[in-house]
């Protein structure tokens, strides 16, 4: 189970938003870090078979990503997920398992697992529309589970939860890295200080720091702050 990034280069017209960049990911969580405009959105895009590289590759066990193969196994939380706001929770999520390919015995069955996973069991029926900030982030970490997937990616997944939230949604994505490759990416710092098993900082479309993070380390958000004062 390896994620491969070779080389990866995005240019738009003047401006290089992914510069040359190689990393290898494997099973467990990798937090990438960096502040808005290094390129993480970009990456991700690339990654999930959204954007097509200007040069370089992705391959995850020498699969390209933009292929079909690679799809069924990917779940994936965009910054600006879309909803339905006419659909009730559970209708969401059975509209999106229907999409997977699940029959309607499978994904009854599958909505309710992960209804009770995200914590949203008690408002399935309810609208989306009528549902705060973080009910509908909640929900859409759920609708990125529905296939189980081996590679999981999640861009800024933890805007609009309040901490409680944050906490349980932590929790739940060390889970989700014993069996997967999970890449998150924030600009909160105590969203993977304890849960990643592997840090990777970007900026100006470059990796500038990558590596695991123990507590006898000291504070990564302290690092994290100094290393792009440098």
């Amino acid at each position: 189970m390896e994620l491969k990034i070779d080389r990866l280069t995005k240019q738009y017209e003047n401006k290089i938003a992914v510069d040359r960049m190689s990393l290898n990911l494997e099973k467990g969580v990798t937090g990438l870090l960096g502040a808005n405009g290094a390129g993480k959105t970009t990456l991700m895009r690339m990654m999930v078979g959204l954007l097509s590289p200007t040069s370089g590759e992705i391959t995850y066990d020498g699969i390209p990503v933009r292929s079909e193969e690679f799809r069924n196994l990917l779940g994936y939380l965009p910054q600006d997920f879309g909803y339905y706001p006419e659909f009730s929770g559970k209708d969401f999520l059975m509209y999106f398992c229907a999409l997977k390919g699940l029959n309607k015995k499978a994904a009854k069955a599958r909505t309710s697992e992960l209804l009770k996973l995200v914590g949203l069991e008690d408002v399935a029926g309810k609208k989306v529309k009528n549902y705060s900030g973080g009910m509908k982030q909640r929900l859409g970490i759920a609708q990125s589970l529905i296939n189980r997937p081996e590679v999981l990616v999640l861009d800024e997944p933890t805007a609009g939860l309040d901490p409680k939230e944050r906490v349980r949604f932590r929790e739940l994505i060390e889970k989700l890295g014993d069996e997967a490759i999970v890449l998150l990416s924030t600009h909160i710092v105590s969203d993977i200080e304890h849960i990643a098993d592997r840090i990777v900082m970007m900026n100006e479309g470059q990796i500038v720091w990558q590596g695991a993070w123990k507590e006898e380390d000291g504070s990564l958000e302290d690092f994290y702050l100094n290393t792009f004062k440098q």
